[in-house]
């Protein structure tokens, strides 16, 4: 499957980055050379290096070949990527557990976030994410009917939803839409995290939608303060805004 594909490829990537084969200021090798290395396609490489650059680690000025600007890894929003990929992408041991598992009628703000008649039956995951063995994140999830009964049979310890939708299902999200806010730890947040009642925490609501936009997921994600940093990287090459001499 050539979405994972691409995913592979720069997870490897990442990796020869972060442990300094690849120093700050090195160019990468060319889209060609890289496809034959990987044996795969250069439309396929060119979206694997995309997601590096999304992140911040490499960058170009049009037409040049890629050069290595950091050799650190933030959660960007130029990517659509896994926590557990996220995690083990910083050097930390990812592990998750459901905690609840049920079916239940949508809410009224469900079923518009997953384009679905009101009261449409939907399964509601409660997840606790741990890095290096802390708990890191609560995870509440309304997965669409359609996906539902998949993710129901995964194990309890299923290290990535999304990765194992895609694997094993054939389902693979291609576009996202972020919300980003801050809130006081309720009650059942706190005692899962094992923080003060009222702690701030970084909330981070998402919609996931295959590539035809059919919504797979709307999650609510809440993660203990200072435990991860969210990045947008802008570009005036890839973006419509330009500024001329003269603007202001």
């Amino acid at each position: 499957m050539a979405t994972v594909r691409y995913l592979e490829i720069a997870e490897a990537l990442r990796r020869s980055i972060l442990s300094g084969a690849y120093p700050v200021g090195a160019q990468l090798p060319s889209e060609s050379d890289l496809a034959a290395h990987w044996s795969a396609s250069r439309g396929t490489v060119r979206q694997a290096v995309a997601t590096l650059a999304a992140e911040g680690l490499i960058g170009s000025r049009q037409g040049a070949r890629r050069i290595v600007l950091r050799h650190e890894r933030k959660h960007s929003f130029g990517e659509l990527n896994s926590f557990a990929q996220w995690a083990e992408g910083v050097g930390h041991q990812a592990a998750s557990r459901f905690l609840s598992r049920t079916r239940r009628p949508a809410t009224t703000e469900e079923a518009d976030r997953l384009a679905l008649p009101a009261g449409t039956e939907i399964l509601a995951v409660l997840r606790l994410r741990l890095l290096d063995g802390e708990p890191t994140m609560v995870e509440r999830t309304a997965y669409a009917d359609w996906v539902a009964a998949a993710v129901e049979s995964m194990p309890q310890d299923c290290r990535s939803v999304m990765d194992a939708l895609a694997n094993d299902s054939g389902i693979v999200a291609h576009y996202g839409e972020h919300l980003i806010d801050a809130l006081p730890a309720g009650s059942e947040d706190a005692r899962l995290l094992e923080i003060r009642r009222g702690s701030p925490l970084l909330r981070q609501r998402h919609v996931s939608a295959t590539r035809t936009g059919r919504p797979i997921e709307w999650s609510d994600d809440r993660y203990r303060a200072g435990s991860v940093t969210f990045s947008v990287n802008n570009s005036a090459v890839a973006t419509a805004l330009e500024r001329r001499a003269g603007d202001r």
